[in-house]
């Protein structure tokens, strides 16, 4: 154990890398500035010579070529691998590192297009992202502030998130094979809070559409019942604090995000003991300024009570989560905008 550890430190020297001996992983992710050879990417000073298992023996990521010489602007950096990207978050500095993926089989085209804002304080994987883009899209991931290989400081969806978000939506309308004109944006969980943040500050953003997956939708469903001792795994500030939750609940931002909004819920929520919130947000986005507002498969623009809730969607729709929202993006692209136009 010695000697190999040995060759490492003298491989490393020689070679100038910025690598370090491989370390335990937790559940919480590590932030750029922990960077190392052996963590699947190709970054900072690594490249073939000196770190061949992240930058040489990578699986390639399908790529289109560009759509009539479509570049990325020039504030996107390529980030080491094919179709991996920087894009800086104008508030806080931080090079948010962002990835897309193309349909496996594809001709070259411009495609529509979907932005995922990942669920909690964690990332998306990638296999969710290439299964989304199998359905005939492009699709954008990205590692928000402090989260996995993203600079910055973890802000738990407030405005520095946001902010992050709105940048990395205006990048991904630049993308080769992008279609500028049908962006959606897709949100997961917690997601919702930045996304509904996002698009109600930034009401210039390229994005024609919203689709949330059970996101809660204010303290009390974020924090499951704003407990005075949560045991979750996220340190929220306590419900009292409402300047710090001013930033952080969707039912405050639904109103005003200009998009059609498309919610969908199960009947067993992924966290929550109840379906209430979906109805919530449902009512509040109807009684707003969204052009067009649906839960599930329901008539768009209804209200409903929770005291007497439809029936969602069979807790098995989980299992295809990417067809249904696949179904509905298309759906929303096809019908719903040109009658809105």
């Amino acid at each position: 154990m010695k000697k190999a550890t040995l060759i490492f430190a003298l491989v490393c020297l020689v070679t100038l890398a910025a690598c370090t001996l491989p370390t335990s992983t937790t559940d919480t992710p590590s932030p750029v500035s922990e960077r190392r050879c052996g963590d699947s990417v190709c970054d900072g000073p690594e490249n073939e010579g000196n770190c061949p298992q992240d930058c040489g023996a990578a699986a390639p990521v399908t790529s289109l070529p560009p759509v009539d010489g479509a570049a990325p602007a020039d504030d996107i950096l390529p980030a080491g691998q094919p179709n991996t990207y920087w894009v800086t978050n104008p508030t806080s500095g931080a090079r948010l590192y962002v990835q897309a993926f193309y349909p496996t089989s594809e001709a070259e085209r411009a495609l529509p297009t979907l932005i995922l804002v990942p669920g909690g304080i964690g990332t998306l994987e990638a296999g969710k992202a290439q299964r989304l883009a199998d359905e005939g899209f492009a699709v954008v991931i990205f590692d928000p502030d402090g989260r996995g290989q993203s600079e910055g400081e973890e802000d738990y969806d407030g405005f520095v998130q946001q902010d992050g978000l709105a940048a990395v939506a205006r990048a991904a309308a630049t993308l080769p094979n992008v279609d500028a004109g049908r962006i959606g944006l897709v949100s997961f969980s917690y997601g919702v809070t930045m996304a509904t943040g996002a698009l109600s500050r930034y009401p210039d953003l390229p994005i024609r559409f919203y689709i949330d997956w059970e996101g809660p939708v204010n303290r009390f469903y974020t924090t499951v019942g704003c407990k005075p001792n949560p045991t979750g795994s996220i340190p929220w500030l306590p419900c009292d604090d409402d300047g710090w939750w001013a930033e952080r609940e969707a039912l405050t931002f639904i109103g005003s995000i200009g998009v059609p909004y498309q919610r969908l819920q199960s009947q067993s929520d992924h966290v929550q003991p109840n379906n209430n919130h979906a109805i919530e947000i449902v009512n509040a986005a109807v009684a707003g300024d969204v052009p067009w507002v649906r839960l599930n498969d329901y008539p768009p623009d209804q209200t409903y009570d929770v005291d007497n809730p439809p029936a969602m969607y069979p807790d098995s729709m989980d299992r295809d989560l990417e067809s249904l929202i696949g179904r509905h993006a298309l759906e929303i692209l096809d019908s719903v905008l040109p009658n809105l136009e």
